[in-house]
């Protein structure tokens, strides 16, 4: 299942409700659980970005999830495909 990386930063709506961050991220996790997304890891960070994100799932299904999550409002995200040391053996053999 491929892969992926999301960078989120909280907008100036979400960081008003910043006590409910936990709270919004079980909802988040269980709307993408129901997209056929899993959720890998969540963490709150310093630093450029406030959360960072591990999950798998069909492009289709994170493409959905991400459109919904804009929708909310609360954070604006980057997300990037990640690729196992497996994937990336593969590549390289090519090379």
């Amino acid at each position: 299942m491929p892969a992926y990386i999301t960078l989120a930063n909280l907008t100036d709506q979400g960081a008003r409700a910043i006590k409910d961050s936990p709270e919004r991220f079980e909802a988040f996790k269980a709307m993408a659980e129901g997209a056929g997304v899993s959720v890998k890891s969540v963490h709150w960070t310093t630093g450029a970005y406030d959360l960072v994100l591990v999950s798998e799932g069909s492009e289709e299904a994170l493409m959905t999830l991400n459109l919904k999550m804009a929708a909310l409002g609360n954070v604006r995200t980057q997300t990037l495909r990640g690729f196992s040391i497996s994937e990336m053996r593969k590549f390289v053999s090519a090379l």
